[in-house]
């Protein structure tokens, strides 16, 4: 999902860093998670989202588990925050994400979820006024109006009529706008590994409570579906955070529109669904705008950095 760019809090944009592996380790976790997708339409067609999420975050918590006990001060570390409040916030904020994304894959489809999702960086830039008090120059704001215009491009009833689930994938992008700046404000105090077992141990929490409610037994074949759902969770996120170690966040950021191409490829050949001209549009404003978006607070950071760093001196 698209959620999972907005993980791990490296968004202050250091020393710029660029090595073939850090973009082998990119295009690989973004195809990953692309895939994860197309299963998880699979699978919500049959079971319920908390079913399939709560199967899902026994691999995440596990994962999480695993990489707090190798971080400096172990699992320890990883449990003690100054942010708890925040934390559980980003936990919920996504496990609540992941479920609607489900369903929207199955309602709406994979294709044009994904299209929506991609106005996230769009959303990010608008909310962090009001929340993170940061100022946004013309340019940002040229570029949120046009991506808000490609949202609704995309939103517009097709020919088949309007399609009461459309808001979903656009709940989903909000959602994860608010979870991204969430992130920024806990990885002012947090390192990234208590962020993240935080992330899967609230998810895991929710998720266990209330999936008994709605299990259903998964055929054979299905739990070798759900299997590959949680590895390919484990296997994007280790992908993730090996391109992080290796390419600056300005970098990964722009390139996880790879996820939308791999996407609609898996939409079309693997279920039938057909791109209409809106959804094409639309999205090519939206990723268009995200770019220059994601470009604009690179310079933007780099600038107030050289200021500060002139300050010191």
């Amino acid at each position: 999902m698209r959620i999972s760019r907005f993980i791990f809090p490296k968004l202050l944009y250091p020393i710029m860093k660029s090595t073939p592996l850090g973009y082998t380790f990119t295009f690989l976790a973004f195809s990953v998670f692309a895939i994860q997708d197309g299963i998880s339409k699979h699978l919500g067609v049959s079971y319920s989202p908390v079913q399939v999420a709560m199967v899902r975050y026994w691999a995440f918590v596990a994962f999480a588990l695993f990489l707090a006990s190798r971080a400096p001060g172990g699992l320890s570390a990883a449990v003690a925050t100054k942010r708890p409040l925040l934390q559980v916030l980003r936990g919920l904020i996504l496990f609540s994400q992941i479920l609607i994304s489900i369903v929207a894959f199955t309602k709406v489809g994979l294709a044009q979820s994904q299209a929506i999702f991609a106005a996230g960086p769009i959303f990010v830039a608008l909310l962090s006024m009001p929340i993170l008090g940061e100022k946004v120059g013309w340019r940002r704001w040229t570029a949120i109006v046009f991506g808000l215009v490609g949202v609704v491009i995309m939103l517009s009833p097709t020919a088949g009529g309007f399609n009461a689930y459309i808001w979903l994938p656009l709940i989903c992008a909000v959602l994860g706008a608010v979870y991204g700046i969430v992130t920024r404000l806990v990885s002012r105090d947090d390192q990234p590994s208590t962020s993240f077992f935080y992330l899967a141990i609230v998810g895991f929490i929710g998720a266990s409570l209330l999936g008994p409610f709605f299990w259903v037994p998964f055929t054979t074949i299905d739990w070798a579906w759900m299997g590959g759902l949680c590895c390919t969770g484990i296997i994007g996120h280790f992908a993730l955070i090996r391109a992080y170690e290796n390419l600056d966040a300005v970098i990964v950021q722009p390139i996880s529109y790879w996820q939308l191409v791999i996407g609609a490829v898996i939409a079309i050949t693997v279920f039938g669904e057909v791109l209409r001209w809106n959804t094409v549009v639309g999205a090519t404003i939206v990723v268009g705008a995200g770019l220059f978006t994601v470009w604009r607070e690179w310079v933007v950071s780099r600038r107030v950095r050289r200021a500060e760093e002139e300050a010191r001196v």
